[in-house]
């Protein structure tokens, strides 16, 4: 049998001494790595969805990232409990008389603050990074919510400036009587990335969910995504698009969201906060130690996964805490509220137009089924035996209805060890069809791990390896990854889906390193 011995040591070897070396007189020797290529057999059939993409909300990677609002904290919603440093005002400046307010007067009853604008005040908005960024010629869209007194009304005058001048035309509107949204557009007289927009009243009034959008969002989609950074992602021809987390799903209260009092900030990702229209979107507090204003929601998801061909693929909570909290939620009535919570999530997005939540769906703009294949249930739990108690249930519940739905399940934070081993053992055990693995580690394990599948049971789960990275962002990480990604190759045969993980982060926002694009 003829074979070739590829000797890739010396270019990786010197690439890595290089790059982690003080200064030319420290480099390392490098080291010799060996790819055995035997050219007479085939390999495993790649399938077209084996690369993926995972977005996670960190590093604020949807409000200040994809999700292409401008506006910070457009519902003053900021609080202690997102961050130490919020407040309701954070990111506004305010000139006169101007209080947010949480009373029987709010919008509804997922949107507990609003600001009280006194008469000839104004409050200005600074947006994210360095302001608000406009482009010369582009058209954006302003709406505020507004209620002034009975019989009364209140002219607004909406400015878009920087510290150079105008930025665009100011533009009014007259808020009249009960809650009401009020539009305008500005058309960007010139480019700008620290511009900030102004909203002054001529009478008292009250405003809530101040918005500017641009209007060329990627794919033209209203409420939609920052095109630039939207088209990178689509130009990876991502084979699936698993979301929204990560350890967003899985830390937190479980519990709903209370319309009464609004406890619960701190709640786990539940995706029926995040649907409807966006005023009645009630925020949250990020694990990552922000707010997220759910304006980029599951429909949003699965809109963006269909209009890069990508399989959508979902992640909910198992009512398992992970990411260092570590707590298994025994409470029946609960778990049966989640596991028909997602049931819910696979009608709304696969239901016809004429059922509960595909009625919902197609309310939103999208009659059509989205086509959902593959859900996976939890993240990275910490105590296996507890999750996989609450994913048979989940299993169970969602095969009996949709068995041709796939169920994900997971084997823990890490690539080795006491919770893996046994988080396998459970999954081989119960004939799980998939199990996502997680790891982040030195180029050097990624170069001397390019066998790790290839003694994986045939007959076993499926891999998925949902979260995969090495610890730098240097050229190196990147050559000792795609070496990796060789033995993905060639056991794709059970190594189905692969993804890079995190996906995005903000330069000026950062909570994890590395990610792959900034």
């Amino acid at each position: 049998m003829a074979r070739r011995r590829w000797r890739l040591g010396l270019t990786l070897g010197a690439l890595l001494a290089g790059t982690l070396a003080a200064g030319p007189t420290a480099a390392a020797e490098p080291t010799d790595y060996t790819i055995d290529v035997d050219p007479t057999r085939t390999g495993a059939k790649i399938d077209d969805s084996m690369y993926g993409v995972f977005y996670e909300d960190i590093n604020r990677a949807a409000d200040g990232g994809l999700y292409a609002e401008l506006v910070q904290n457009r519902s003053f919603e900021y609080s202690t409990a997102d961050n130490a440093s919020y407040k309701p005002l954070t990111s506004w400046d305010t000139s006169g008389s101007a209080e947010v307010v949480n009373d029987d007067g709010r919008l509804n009853a997922r949107n507990r603050a609003y600001l009280s604008l006194g008469g000839g005040s104004s409050v200005t908005n600074s947006g994210y990074n360095t302001g608000l960024a406009v482009t010369k010629g582009k058209r954006y869209d302003f709406s505020v919510w507004a209620r002034t007194g009975a019989g009364e009304h209140a002219p607004l005058t909406l400015a878009l400036r920087d510290a150079s001048g105008e930025l665009a035309p100011a533009r009014r509107v007259t808020a009249r009587g009960g809650w009401a949204k009020y539009k305008a557009t500005f058309t960007a007289a010139r480019t700008s990335a620290t511009g900030r927009l102004t909203v002054a009243a001529g009478s008292p009034v009250a405003l809530d969910e101040i918005s500017l959008f641009p209007r060329d969002t990627y794919k033209g989609r209203a409420n939609g995504l920052r095109k630039d950074l939207a088209q990178k992602i689509a130009d990876l021809n991502p084979g699936f698009l698993r979301f929204p987390g990560g350890c967003l799903v899985n830390t937190g209260s479980h519990e709903a969201y209370d319309e009464r009092s609004g406890w619960q900030r701190k709640r786990s990702y539940q995706w029926k906060d995040t649907i409807g229209p966006v005023e009645q979107r009630a925020t949250n507090a990020n694990f990552w130690g922000y707010n997220q204003s759910y304006g980029l929601g599951y429909y949003e998801y699965f809109q963006f996964a269909e209009d890069t061909g990508a399989m959508p693929l979902p992640v909910v909570p198992a009512l398992v805490t992970g990411c260092g909290q570590n707590k298994a939620t025994d409470d029946p009535a609960l778990l049966k509220r989640h596991i028909q919570d997602t049931l819910d999530l696979i009608e709304f997005a696969n239901g016809p137009a004429t059922s509960e939540w595909g009625k919902k769906r197609a309310a939103m703009g999208h009659p059509k089924p989205f086509r959902l294949t593959h859900l996976e249930v939890g993240n990275e739990e910490n105590l296996p035996e507890e999750f996989f108690a609450r994913f048979k249930e989940f299993r169970a519940a969602i095969e009996a209805k949709h068995p041709d739905i796939t169920v994900i399940s997971n084997s823990g934070p890490d690539d080795s060890g006491s919770v893996f081993d046994k988080a396998w053992q459970l999954n081989r055990d119960a004939d799980v069809a998939m199990v996502d693995e997680h790891y982040y580690n030195s180029p050097q394990w990624f170069l001397e791990n390019n066998d790790r599948y290839d003694s994986y049971d045939r007959k076993g789960p499926k891999v998925f390896l949902g979260e995969y990275a090495s610890q730098g962002n240097k050229f190196s990480n990147a050559l000792s990854e795609a070496a990796f990604m060789t033995g993905l190759e060639r056991n794709a045969d059970i190594v189905k889906l692969a993804s890079y993980a995190p996906l995005l982060a903000n330069e000026d926002y950062v909570q994890w390193k590395p990610n792959m694009i900034w």
